[in-house]
């Protein structure tokens, strides 16, 4: 199947594209596109992917779900297009970000400077229908996602996972942490992120790790 990926994954995960569930995925994922409204745009459903090759990987962030909302979800998690009020839990990771470097609040919530820079801002799910959270969840994505993961922990050295909130974690039980760093904590979430979130200072750990291994830190 040929599918519009940035060039390194597209080799990569050749051969997911050819396994009878991304087929599956696929043909599901067009009908949905056809008969209601999908987010993110078409274009975008591999904007991770797209803005941050497989070389270019520092730091990993999960997430769950694409923002089900108009004009939200640009296919990179926890990110919202320019011009669009931060979501909750954007708004709190700023203010971590803020209470751990010091680094005032951007007024924008796309997080495309971070992806640029090396990190791959990866939803588990990369499709959902507008204002049905989880609606493509099972459908194939999570299979897929696992296989980008699966192949980061294996191929590549002294990356940083940032794994928020105990989907993520589940999801990223299987990274090689003796060759990776995996940050876990709670859910930037409203509901959860008084639970271990704030003060858990995720961005200077990143950058203290990559430094270590001679790895240009990330400009949060």
């Amino acid at each position: 199947m040929d599918v519009r990926i940035e060039a390194s994954w597209k080799e990569k995960l050749a051969e997911e594209f050819e396994k009878p569930y991304f087929g599956q995925l696929a043909e599901f994922v067009r009908a949905e596109y056809k008969q209601f409204t999908i987010y993110p745009p078409g274009g975008k459903i591999f904007n991770a992917f797209d803005a941050c090759p497989f070389d270019k990987v520092k730091v990993v962030i999960l997430g769950q779900d694409p923002y089900h909302g108009p004009g939200q979800a640009n296919g990179l998690c926890f990110s919202v297009s320019e011009g669009v009020p931060l979501p909750p839990s954007l708004q709190n990771i700023y203010k971590e970000l803020k209470d751990d470097l010091g680094t005032p609040p951007p007024a924008s919530g796309d997080l495309e400077r971070w992806a640029r820079q090396g990190v791959l801002l990866l939803n588990a799910t990369l499709t959902v229908r507008r204002g049905a959270a989880a609606s493509h969840q099972g459908k194939g994505w999570e299979e897929f996602t696992d296989a980008a993961l699966r192949m980061l922990s294996q191929e590549r050295e002294h990356l940083v996972f940032i794994l928020w909130g105990a989907y993520a974690r589940r999801k990223g039980a299987f990274i090689d942490r003796m060759k990776h760093l995996v940050i876990e904590s709670a859910h930037p979430s409203p509901l959860s992120a008084h639970n271990g979130f704030f003060g858990s200072k995720p961005f200077s750990k990143t950058n203290e790790y990559l430094t270590q291994y001679g790895v240009e830190p990330v400009s949060w």
